[in-house]
């Protein structure tokens, strides 16, 4: 049995900030509501993938377990639409991105049983270094993307948790198959339907394999500094929803692109 990753969570922003820049991620607990969760996950389940928007399809007939993935799902629906600036999340993002960052994708994500361990990975690395410069304490690299993870169901060790190796994103570098780092091994997050984490693109982390007999959902809103580029599929041939755009208040038209102009425009 794999340890689970111990959760704190801080009520207080810098204590936040700290965090992420300590551990790699920061924890939310109960930050959506039960009511939330069950038109989240409904509307998941009535959305159709794109194939034009690089959605995920994967079925038990033609890949061997459920794998369905909604990319741009705030431009699907209004509730996910919602889930652009869910408060305290959005705060801490804003704290390490900048008040002029954005998001560069969200997506849905529905994962049946007999979905097999990931390898351990970094999302992205912004540029690797000797591990004894980041070390150094005069050292700190800028946490670019982060990406927040919303549990939609109580997660158990046999759903297929989220592993995390706290620290990891100090060692510099890409992971090369390993499940430890600086000895601190791979954890579990074990955690509760509603709870959310927020974590940063080079912490080391993973999804495991779903031995349940239930599919776990789960939704990602990937935050970056400004001058990232926005990944929405079919990129050139992109286009907002204009009843959703509508809809959308200012923070949220800034976190889809909505930016004053400034140097490069």
């Amino acid at each position: 049995m794999t340890d689970a990753l111990t959760l704190h969570s801080y009520s207080a922003l810098d204590s936040q900030v700290e965090a992420i820049k300590r551990d790699g991620f920061a924890f939310f607990p109960g930050i959506l509501s039960a009511e939330t969760i069950v038109a989240l996950r409904g509307c998941m389940d009535r959305l159709q993938p794109i194939a034009e928007n690089y959605d995920w399809n994967g079925t038990p007939e033609n890949t061997g377990f459920l794998n369905k993935a909604i990319n741009s799902t705030f431009n699907r629906d209004a509730l996910f639409l919602n889930c652009l600036d869910i408060p305290g999340v959005i705060e801490l993002a804003e704290a390490i991105h900048g008040s002029d960052c954005h998001i560069i994708q969200m997506t849905a994500w529905m994962t049946g049983p007999g979905r097999p361990d990931q390898e351990i990975h970094a999302d992205w690395l912004p540029f690797p270094l000797p591990e004894d410069v980041v070390a150094d304490p005069r050292v700190e690299v800028p946490i670019f993307i982060s990406t927040a993870h919303y549990y939609l169901d109580d997660i158990y060790e046999e759903l297929g948790p989220t592993q995390f190796i706290p620290g990891s994103h100090r060692s510099g570098r890409k992971p090369n198959q390993e499940l430890e780092w600086n000895g601190v091994p791979a954890q579990n997050v074990i955690c509760r339907a509603g709870d959310a984490l927020l974590f940063r693109s080079d912490v080391w982390h993973r999804g495991t394999a779903n031995r349940s007999n239930q599919t776990r959902y789960l939704l990602q809103v990937h935050y970056a500094n400004r001058w990232i580029a926005q990944r929405f599929a079919p990129y050139l041939h992109f286009c907002f929803d204009p009843t959703l755009l509508a809809q959308a208040t200012p923070r949220q038209r800034r976190l889809m692109g909505e930016h004053p102009t400034g140097s490069y425009t």
